[in-house]
């Protein structure tokens, strides 16, 4: 019974003990063991972040201006592969032109002679041919007989005088022109009546 009972001075040793520990429990509580941040702490800290949001905010616009210049870099290398692909034959086409104006004198030269007209008709045939393998590369003839006279198209030659004709009309041709996927490759030379 003795560890039962307890001595009142222990008793009032205990107390005093509990007391103490209650006190250091409530000096380390976080609102008072967390000193109050300063003015100038406070401001320092606001600047820092400021910079901070800044810095993040720049290197956002930079790094959208990077993508953006990727992105034109490689629509422009796009575009340039596909006008390579479109014109590539452009040079190849200009050297294939003499033959075609080679092919119409042969015919023309031939004229109505019916002991030609066999050898005509072979020209004419491989003229046709000729035409045809230029048309699937998107090569086209400018023949504007007929037609006004456009300086994007054709090159005047000579003006003549054509009552019979509207002015600024085109007469006569002396070679036709050509163009290559709507690109002008070489102009039809014209004859044109004056108005």
């Amino acid at each position: 019974m003795a560890n039962e009972q307890q001595n009142p001075v222990d008793e009032q040793q205990a107390q005093p003990v509990e007391e103490t520990q209650a006190e250091d429990v409530v000096n380390d509580s976080p609102e008072q063991s967390n000193e109050s941040v300063e003015p100038a702490d406070a401001a320092k800290l606001a600047q820092e972040l400021a910079t901070a949001v800044a810095e993040v905010e720049s290197l956002k616009d930079q790094m959208l201006r990077i993508q953006a210049d990727a992105q034109n870099v490689r629509r422009r290398a796009e575009q340039d592969v596909e006008k390579a692909h479109k014109f590539g034959v452009e040079k190849f086409a200009n050297e294939m032109l003499p033959i075609v104006d080679s092919l119409e004198r042969a015919i023309e030269a031939f004229g109505d002679d019916e002991a030609l007209k066999s050898m005509r008709e072979g020209v004419e045939m491989t003229m046709n041919m000729f035409l045809s393998g230029l048309q699937k590369f998107n090569m086209e003839q400018v023949n504007p007989i007929g037609t006004a006279f456009d300086p994007a198209l054709h090159q005047a030659m000579s003006m003549v005088e054509a009552p019979d004709a509207e002015a600024n009309s085109v007469i006569a041709v002396m070679q036709k022109g050509y163009t290559l996927h709507g690109r002008l490759v070489r102009p039809a030379m014209v004859v044109v009546a004056k108005g």
